[in-house]
């Protein structure tokens, strides 16, 4: 499972990090950024393939730059789907590439105020959006279905933000609902109408939301404020066993980390999954490092994040090797696979990609491309920095959720054990 960040915030302008960063599809297939042009200055859609011999990247300009505030989101099928903000109003198309050019087709648009897009959709081929307004939040189904525009699918009194998958349907979608001055998860069924259930709800006054979800193990993580100032945890989906917040994943007051991927296939094995974490304030001029960690280790393992990488970018694979995205001026488009210790096989970290990846008169009309050299580029060994501490009690509640009759989230998170 893969999740990026994609509420980041803008202030304009051509320099500006763009909005959604680098998404990858559900089925790691593909990934989208948003490029910046040397030529032209100008940012366009790129997307990248990640399930072949070796990464590679195609431009996908349209008529026109790219505002550094449209979302990117992969496809299934090679499609990427872009919104875009055109005087108040969200519009959304799909882009592919047509022969020395890109194609688009429309999709139509929201007229919100705020909209953004939601983490990719479980099968790769649906993407969905959320519209917020002054009392509640609205979800549409903008690609995939059948749908030729926008359909909207329920609306949830609160302001919501983040979105996690619970299952592999796409049916159960997770929730940071905002009301009466408090956040707390919650689950919408979309094939019921937007029913409601309570989620996550560690103590009536605490801020409770949830990061990261997977489908095959029902690990969660969680960031909360119940013991006293934000915290990561991790609980079970289903499970009666208490939310834990371990003291490896509090920040170190230089440092803060953030969960972007879980390692998939680890049915019923919550505490085997591996998850990275981008660590911000660890090194250097803010170059953020990576970390990795297991619930059943207790510790975060360190290490420095490869040269241009995307921060918040990544996938695991079934067999636990960590692979991360990153561009240079030498190689435009990369791909560092790591594995860390205590997965077979673990010795390096291998950078691999296509040198001297050339573009021409990006943003407008045709461009070229030319490839010098294929393969592997290079061997980094990295020695992960090891913190082992333990975790501390803190109370805590999972409420019973009954999103369908024949599907349960069972149990209650009473306190945190290590």
């Amino acid at each position: 499972m893969t999740a990026c960040a994609f509420d980041t915030a803008l202030t304009g302008g051509v320099g500006d990090r763009p909005r959604g960063g680098f998404t990858i599809a559900s089925d790691r297939s593909y990934g989208a950024r948003l490029a910046l042009s040397d030529e032209a200055c100008c940012w366009y859609p790129e997307r990248w393939t990640l399930d072949g011999p070796e990464p590679y990247a195609v431009p996908l300009p349209a008529a026109q730059p790219e505002e550094p505030d449209s979302e990117l989101l992969p496809l299934a099928d090679g499609q990427v789907l872009i919104h875009r903000r055109v005087a108040g109003h969200h519009a959304f198309s799909l882009l592919y590439p047509a022969g020395p050019g890109t194609g688009e087709r429309s999709l139509g648009g929201i007229d919100h105020a705020e909209v953004s897009l939601l983490p990719p959709a479980p099968g790769g081929l649906c993407a969905f959006a959320l519209g917020r307004g002054p009392r509640s939040t609205s979800i549409w189904l903008v690609a995939g279905g059948g749908v030729l525009v926008p359909q909207h699918l329920a609306e949830v009194p609160g302001r919501c933000t983040g979105g996690s998958w619970l299952d592999r349907t796409g049916r159960l979608l997770a929730l940071d609902r905002e009301l009466d001055g408090r956040t707390k998860t919650v689950v919408v069924d979309l094939r019921r109408g937007g029913e409601t259930s309570p989620l996550l709800q560690i103590t009536e006054r605490s801020d409770d939301r949830l990061l990261l979800a997977d489908p095959d193990s029902g690990l969660l993580l969680v960031r909360s404020d119940a013991p006293g100032e934000e915290r990561l945890g991790w609980g079970v989906l289903g499970s009666t066993r208490p939310v834990r917040f371990p003291d490896c994943l509090r920040p170190a007051g230089w440092s803060e980390a953030t969960p972007f991927a879980v390692q998939p296939g680890q049915v019923l094995t919550p505490e085997a999954c591996a998850v990275a974490f981008r660590v911000d304030g660890r090194g250097a001029a803010g170059r953020p490092w990576v970390g990795v960690w297991r619930p059943a280790e207790r510790r975060l393992r360190e290490f420095p994040a490869p040269e241009g990488w995307l921060p918040g970018a990544g996938l695991w694979t079934r067999d636990g090797e960590l692979r991360l995205p990153y561009a240079t001026p030498q190689v435009p488009c990369g791909l560092a696979r790591v594995r860390p210790s205590g997965v077979p096989g673990a010795a390096a970290t291998r950078l691999s990609g296509v040198l001297g990846y050339r573009r021409r008169r990006v943003g407008r009309g045709r461009r070229e491309w030319r490839t010098f050299r294929r393969g592997r580029v290079g061997r980094v060994v990295s020695r992960p920095v090891r913190r082992a501490v333990r975790a501390r009690p803190v109370p805590g509640v999972v409420r019973a959720v009954r999103a369908v009759r024949a599907w349960r989230v069972p149990g209650s998170v009473p306190r945190a054990v290590p």
